[in-house]
Formats: structure tokens, sequence, C-alpha cells
């Protein structure tokens, strides 16, 4: 049987391996089968098939039939996403469980006592590094402006703006509950008004060809792509938490400020 591998790749949603995948879909086509015939026309090695179908039978995806010789029974499609979307649920839930519970352990508390005397070790040089994947930026941002104190400032495209704005609502909106001015410098545009957005200071220029978050005037996150042209995966921040040049990229902000409407 010839499946086509951008199938197969599909196939992974429903959390299964290659080999999975391959037998499923082949048991699926044949309705009931030996795991010699499943080994034949899935190409699945007969030395693996075994054990991939005892994973699959505990996935909940086939069902072994008493008798020899052994055959195996495929379960629907739609009962198997069923299952799937349970068994996604109760693991979410557990997880979330445990770490709610992870927050009022002592183990936090000894983990955070020793970031923080760590911390007092660090050179100023130190704080800074490279983050791939805009995942992984946004989440760096997400950190700093729930420490933030004073200020936030973005400078970005419209559509940033609007991604940002989502990504970054809930904390933004406590971090101006409890005082930090927000502002947005952002090139000419649509943006689109949200409740969190309405509450934010926003002036437009020309001149703003950059992608940059200022954090109460001491952390940069600086973004060396065009979001444009890069695929989220592959964009670029740069981190800086130094004093002398955040009060530098703040006053240049600041000018730039000054002249936008």
């Amino acid at each position: 049987m010839i499946v086509q591998k951008e199938f197969l790749g599909k196939l992974r949603d429903f959390g299964l391996n290659s080999y999975e995948s391959r037998l499923w879909t082949a048991l699926l086509s044949r309705g009931v089968s030996t795991a010699g015939e499943l080994s034949d026309i899935s190409n699945v090695p007969r030395s693996r098939t075994y054990d991939v179908l005892e994973s699959l039978e505990k996935k909940g995806f086939i069902i072994m039939k008493l008798g020899k010789p052994i055959k195996y029974l495929a379960v629907p499609p739609d009962e198997v996403l069923d299952r799937v979307k349970k068994r996604v649920v109760e693991d979410s839930e557990h997880k979330a469980d445990m770490l709610d519970k992870l927050r009022d352990s002592k183990t936090l508390e000894e983990l955070k006592y020793i970031h923080q005397e760590g911390v007092t070790k660090i050179d100023p040089t130190d704080l800074s590094g490279s983050i791939r994947g805009r995942t992984q930026v946004y989440n760096h941002i997400d950190m700093l402006i729930k420490s933030s104190e004073e200020s936030i400032d973005f400078m970005t495209t419209p559509d940033g703006f609007d991604r940002k704005m989502d990504a970054f609502k809930r904390s933004l909106k406590k971090a101006m509950g409890k005082g930090v001015k927000v502002r947005a410098l952002i090139s000419p545009g649509k943006v689109t008004e949200t409740d969190i957005v309405k509450k934010i200071e926003i002036r437009k220029n020309v001149k703003v060809n950059a992608r940059v978050v200022i954090i109460d005037k001491k952390h940069l996150i600086l973004f060396l792509t065009n979001d444009t042209e890069t695929h989220p995966s592959y964009d670029t921040g740069v981190w800086l938490g130094a004093d002398f040049f955040g009060q530098a990229m703040q006053d240049f902000y600041g000018m730039l400020w000054q002249e936008s409407k």
C-alpha cells in the first residue's frame, strides 16, 4: 500500500510516529489483518512490527483479536480522534495540576534561592543573549513585562503590534494596573482596536523601520529580521540588559516620539 509522506506526516497530530502511522493506515485499509501481512504492506520491518502494534493497542488505535494466528482490528478514525482528544485533555489537566502543586512546594523556593544567589554573581556584561524563534522571543518579552516597574515602549509594524498585543495582553493589563506606562511607536498602517490597545498611547512615524521593545529603560529586545520576510521559527531577537545602552535607546525613542503623531 502506497501512502504519501505528506499524509503520514499529518498523522503526527494523532501522536503517532512514522512506523505507527504506517501500520495503522495499513490496518485501516484491511480492516482485520495479521502482523506479518501488515509488515509486508506497510514496509515496517517485521522485527519492529509487534512492538509497534503493541504501542498502537495501548494508545487505543487498534484491538488485538483472540485466537491464532493473532489478528488485529482497526478502531474507526472518528473514535480514535475522540480517544486522543480525551487523553490530551487528561494529560494537560494532570500536568497543570502538577505545576500548581510545584508553585507552592519547597522545591520552587529552593530553586528561586539558587537563582537569586547566582544573580548576585553575574557580571553586567553577561546580561545579554540571542533568542531564536518568535515564540521564545515573545516568552522572554512576556517575562520582562511581568517584572516591569516603570515603562514599556514598543517600536514595531502594525502587524507586529497586533501580534504583540494578542500575545502580551494579560501581562500588559497587570503591568498597567500597577502603574507601568505603555507606549507604542508604529509605522503607518491600521491596527486592531481592542480593549488593551485603547489603553496604550500610540503614535505613528514613517521613520519607524525597526522592531524594538524597551522595558524600564534597561532591558532591550532587538529583532534582527524583517517579520514580513521571515518565518516565525527563524525570527531572532537579541536581549540586552544594560542601563547605559538602555538609556541611550530610550533617549532615541523619546526623540522619535516627540516628532510622531
